[in-house]
């Protein structure tokens, strides 16, 4: 069972979500939080495995939410929710450490499927602008740092190949379908390449690509 809080300043959107999420029997839904300084006594309170936290609202934003929650031991994995498909905030708290974002009108499904991954630990990018949100964190790139090529040297050809192919912002699918792979496989190679780089998701990936000059 995965316990949820949804914190959102708007009472319809937790009213939506938790229609959403409340029929599926492995969510529990603890808690609900109308800003950031609630939702830091909620979370405190009942320690849920999944925070659903609207990125925009007032008092104490998602970002600063974000942030503190990741200073906890043992923090809740944290599902952004935004209205904007290339909103700087989103990637700023993911830059946080934000475990991924959905746009709020992520189809029912969708939405299920991705809390769900985010609660295993899986980092989830929607994928209607996961390029937009990649584009903002790797636009302008510098000079290459030999210290994140270095960091890209443990990866294999293979996996290299695929963290290039994260990097201009395409789906698992699409790389399957670019490097003749299985989307199975892909996965695989994504989950490697997380852990090899010391990532939480697929923008932090695409930074460091081009932190190196391979973008």
């Amino acid at each position: 069972m995965t316990r949820l809080v949804i914190v959102d300043d708007d009472a319809m959107v937790r009213t939506g979500l938790r229609l959403i999420l409340g029929g599926e029997s492995d969510f529990d839904i603890v808690g609900e939080a109308e800003d950031g300084l609630r939702a830091m006594e909620v979370i405190r309170d009942l320690r849920p495995d999944v925070v659903l936290l609207d990125i925009r609202m007032p008092g104490q934003d998602g970002l600063t939410t974000t942030e503190l929650l990741r200073e906890r031991p043992g923090p809740p994995r944290i599902l952004v929710l935004t209205t904007f498909d290339a909103d700087d905030m989103v990637l700023r708290a993911l830059r946080l450490g934000a475990d991924g974002f959905l746009l709020k009108d992520t189809p029912p499904p969708r939405m299920i499927e991705a809390v769900r991954a985010v609660a295993k630990g899986e980092p989830v990018l929607s994928p209607s602008v996961a390029r937009q949100v990649i584009a903002a964190a790797t636009g302008g790139s510098g000079p290459a740092l030999p210290r994140v090529r270095e960091e890209l040297d443990r990866l294999t050809e293979r996996e290299l190949e695929v963290a290039v192919e994260v990097a201009q912002g395409r789906s698992n699918a699409e790389i399957a379908e670019r490097l003749y792979m299985s989307v199975a496989t892909v996965k695989a190679n994504v989950t490697r390449i997380f852990a090899k780089l010391g990532t939480d998701n697929r923008v932090q990936v695409a930074m460091k690509v081009r932190d190196a000059g391979l973008l």
